[in-house]
């Protein structure tokens, strides 16, 4: 690979931007959603059934494949695009919040993280050169720098330590990371929802200098509304001629709020987990398939839409086999929502593209609001 990583502005709504990441594997849209494929797989799907929703680019996780199947392993079977069947755009995360969230006995110090694996107890090291180690070796065409993310609420002085050792960290995922022509490093800023220290975040990843740069440490407890008022000014630290993504994001109408504040990029777990559990994510808001009222309802999901669930099967077909608990379940009602959430963020593109923005926003929560339609 030889092209470089570009990112370009088509056009502004306030402060939302709609444009063009430039990778060698392919263009993503913005602001673009990308669906989580944690384990080199998003659950109950099929990569070509990802990309017909729309999605231009996966996320997979470095804590989870460096512990299984390694890192080492994927290198030698030809990196994570061929060992997982997507030709596209693939940005992973550094491993950072997964350390935080779900390794046992952790020991955090200058140097890195120490901890036990989840799966088995084994115990491993994972430092910023470490991290860059495994994007490396998994072929990623967007690297995270490695970061320590406090969770929230905590207090000014916990946020601002681990702040400034994030900082260091970025320094040297950069150093490690040195010159990848076709391949990306993003840098994170941190300083939870302290403007001053988010501000001094943002000039110290500015002075390192990155491909883009995500807004990190939040939805991790502190709430939309906290959220949303780091997100009024966050964004405005960050180059304008740089991607910025929002680490882990969320539910539809986060994503909405975010776009609005100036967000490019965002992930989540939510569609395809919520898919799993029975959870349908629609013009109108949540619909619970699990809920007897559907058992009779001969009804799609929703009836704008075209995923192959809305067109092809009745809510009491769903409900019928989430309540047997039929694979088909998992995967119809997945496909239907990352089919939702693509559509969102298609429209969205659409109508900053068109400056009706402030409209489209307005009819998103007018339609959420009028709730479910209700049952026969």
């Amino acid at each position: 690979m030889t092209q470089r990583f570009g990112f370009q502005v088509h056009a502004t709504d306030g402060k939302a931007r709609t444009g063009t990441i430039s990778t060698p594997r392919g263009e993503i849209r913005t602001p673009a959603f990308m669906p989580v494929g944690t384990a080199a797989t998003v659950k109950a799907m099929m990569p070509e059934s990802v990309r017909a929703t729309g999605a231009d680019i996966l996320l997979g996780n470095t804590y989870h494949l460096m512990l299984r199947p390694t890192a080492e392993r994927i290198a030698a079977l030809g990196g994570l695009h061929r060992f997982m069947n997507w030709e596209r755009p693939i940005l992973t995360d550094s491993g950072g919040f997964q350390v935080m969230s779900l390794s046992s006995l952790r020991k955090l110090t200058e140097e890195g993280v120490r901890f036990s694996s989840h799966i088995d107890g084994s115990k491993h090291m994972l430092t910023p050169e470490r991290s860059m180690e495994i994007q490396k070796l998994l072929g990623s065409d967007i690297v995270m720098c490695f970061d320590e993310c406090p969770a929230l609420p905590a207090t000014d002085d916990v946020v601002a330590k681990s702040m400034r050792m994030s900082m260091r960290w970025a320094q040297r995922s950069r150093d490690a990371f040195g010159d990848r022509p076709g391949h990306a490093l993003f840098g994170i800023m941190q300083g939870g929802v302290t403007r001053d220290l988010r501000e001094e975040s943002a000039e110290a990843l500015k002075s390192i200098g990155f491909d883009g740069y995500a807004v990190g440490g939040l939805a991790v407890g502190e709430g939309q509304e906290a959220m949303f008022s780091v997100l009024d000014y966050a964004p405005g630290f960050l180059p304008e001629d740089k991607p910025r993504y929002l680490m882990g994001v969320g539910k539809p109408d986060d994503i909405v709020g975010a776009v609005e504040r100036g967000i490019d990029m965002m992930d989540c777990v939510l569609p395809s987990r919520s898919g799993r559990t029975g959870q349908a994510w629609t013009r109108r808001g949540q619909v619970n398939i699990k809920n007897q009222r559907h058992q009779d309802d001969p009804r799609p999901l929703d009836e704008h839409c075209t995923c192959p669930a809305c067109r092809n099967y009745s809510r009491a077909y769903l409900h019928h086999v989430f309540r047997a608990q039929e694979i088909i379940s998992s995967m119809l009602l997945t496909w239907h929502n990352l089919h939702y959430y693509q559509e969102l963020m298609q429209g969205l593109r659409d109508a900053i593209f068109e400056n009706r923005l402030q409209s489209f926003v307005a009819d998103f929560h007018a339609e959420r609001a009028q709730g479910d339609i209700e049952p026969l």
